[in-house]
């Protein structure tokens, strides 16, 4: 009765070995599938997204300002009007 479970673990370690083996060759062959950037492109997106991002910021930045301004002119205003 031993020996059977023995033999059995040995063929389950033989297959999840295999499992393994097929797994990481089906990762190796989609990798080489895979159509990557040059560095030129990954450089000219790169510069892009920064951009964009600072602009974006700024536009926020600058909304906020203005949106305090209005907020501060109108306490000013209440305060003048109100007394």
């Amino acid at each position: 009765m031993d020996i059977k479970k023995t033999q059995h673990t040995v063929t389950e370690n033989a297959l999840s070995t295999k499992k393994v083996r097929d797994f990481v060759a089906d990762i190796k062959s989609e990798i080489q599938k895979v159509q990557w950037t040059s560095k030129e492109e990954l450089i000219a997106y790169t510069k892009i997204v920064v951009l964009t991002t600072f602009v974006f910021g700024m536009s926020i930045y600058f909304m906020d300002l203005m949106i305090q301004g209005v907020l501060n002119g109108l306490s000013l205003l209440l305060r003048l009007v109100g007394g």
